[in-house]
């Protein structure tokens, strides 16, 4: 087990990890508001409630979905209802909860965003790796508690 502390190899690793997380996140977040006006965590929101049933998530359930903090979800949410791209419901069976719902403009902006999108974050990322480099990020990324692997052949 650990020793309380990194080595040199293991520092340099983790260093590196840290730093490329970074870059990622800040040239993704960039890019999204230079082109669209969107943080990448509102992209996030957008596109997770794309693909929910009836296109609306219960806003705690949407908080776990994008890992943020119910506050700072909150405040994305309300961002994006004021540009008219989510709008937000009273829960029935709940009457504290809330439901955040994609409207007809929050789907023409995501539509317009995902091609840039997915465009950047093939050049960050897939395009710098070999197929088998992705398959072992996918298994690594699996280790490491993330989604089931992928079969990336």
């Amino acid at each position: 087990m650990g020793t309380g502390r990194l080595d040199a190899g293991e520092q340099q690793v983790w260093r590196a990890f840290l730093r490329t997380n970074a870059w990622i996140y800040d040239e993704l977040e960039h890019d999204l508001r230079d082109r669209n006006n969107l943080s990448l965590v509102e992209y996030g929101i957008l596109v997770h409630l794309s693909e929910a049933p009836s296109q609306r998530m219960r806003m705690r359930h949407l908080a776990d979905s994008v890992i943020v903090s119910k506050s700072r979800l909150s405040h994305q949410v309300a961002r994006l209802e004021r540009d008219g791209h989510v709008r937000r419901e009273h829960c029935d069976d709940d009457r504290r909860g809330f439901w955040a719902v994609l409207t007809e403009d929050g789907h023409k902006a995501l539509a317009r965003a995902a091609p840039g999108h997915a465009d950047r974050v093939r050049d960050l990322l897939f395009d710098r790796l070999t197929p088998e480099q992705v398959t072992q990020l996918s298994g690594i990324l699996h280790s490491l508690g993330g989604d089931e692997p992928i079969d990336t052949s």
